[in-house]
């Protein structure tokens, strides 16, 4: 049984200076679409699967946590059950299924994930119910990619933000290694529950599962545990267009040789919408992820901004 430091693929560091000279600015990549299951997530999964005594754990994902997990337990030989939106990138879905987890699709226009969770809990009552953000053993194995972080000298780094166990993570990991870049949050405009919470002072809930192209953005709030965190170690979050989503994406591709979800181009999109913030300042991009449906991705790079 590997420990969480030896399971998980230390982050890559890219620089293209065709995307600095495109963009004017000093830009560092740090992206984990080469970690397992081509995402961060899988720190925050095998910290979970590996600390929680259950054999089953079951869990709500749009995709990217719910494969994690499901590569997680399979690793260490415990079953898993993912709810999905009906609306989840058809590669997620399968890579999920691929690891050997049970999939149950759900129309979150019917019935919400966590009300679907709820009722298969009934059914399974010695399963962990792990959340993909508001989790303890998330917020700590999202940590190790903020002690990574720490140890470069970075100004400013922005982080994609769903519910906030990224963000939370990262912070974390930086400021426990006396790190003090600024961090900034980068989260999809139809879901900026948020940047509307950090203004408010306290959590605001988006009314409806936002349908932003950043399908790993698509939460209703952030976590209760990842709150205080964010509030305290934020200096703002970015609000980002679709169409800066989208660009971002195009970027990445045609600058940088990189194949990035549109979750993933959420910093890059922050960049793209507010530029003036970034000058003359050492940048650090997290690009959480690079699972995207192949149809999507083809429609996005021949789309026209």
């Amino acid at each position: 049984m590997l420990s969480l430091h030896d399971a998980i693929r230390p982050t890559t560091f890219l620089r293209s200076s065709k995307l600095c000279d495109y963009l004017g600015l000093d830009l560092t990549i740090a992206t984990e679409t080469f970690q397992h299951t081509g995402s961060f997530k899988f720190r925050a999964a095998y910290n979970l699967a590996l600390n929680v005594p259950n054999d089953a754990i079951l869990t709500a994902s749009s995709g990217n946590f719910g494969q994690a997990l499901a590569y997680a337990c399979k690793l260490l030989g415990k079953e898993c059950t993912v709810v999905m939106p009906v609306t989840s990138a058809q590669v997620k879905i399968n890579a999920v299924r691929g690891y050997g987890a049970t999939v149950d699709l759900v129309d979150t226009k019917v019935v919400g994930r966590n009300e679907r969770v709820a009722q298969l809990a009934e059914t399974m009552p010695d399963a962990y119910l792990a959340s993909a953000y508001d989790d303890q053993h998330v917020i700590d194995g999202n940590s190790t990619l903020g002690d990574e972080l720490s140890q470069k000298d970075f100004d400013v780094i922005l982080v994609p933000v769903g519910g906030g166990g990224l963000i939370s993570g990262t912070i974390t990991g930086l400021c426990r290694n006396g790190n003090t870049a600024k961090v900034y949050g980068a989260e999809p405009l139809l879901g900026n529950d948020a940047a509307r919470s950090l203004k408010a002072g306290k959590i605001i809930a988006n009314e409806t599962e936002p349908m932003t192209i950043a399908d790993g953005a698509r939460t209703i709030s952030l976590g209760n545990l990842n709150w205080p965190i964010i509030q305290n170690g934020v200096a703002d979050i970015i609000e980002v267009s679709d169409e800066n989503i989208a660009e971002a994406v195009r970027l990445y591709f045609s600058l940088a040789n990189l194949k990035s979800e549109p979750t993933g181009a959420l910093t890059l999109g922050a960049i793209l919408s507010r530029p003036e913030m970034f000058t003359a300042k050492k940048v650090c991009l997290i690009v959480s992820g690079g699972n995207v449906d192949a149809r999507i991705y083809r429609e996005i790079l021949n789309s026209v901004s």
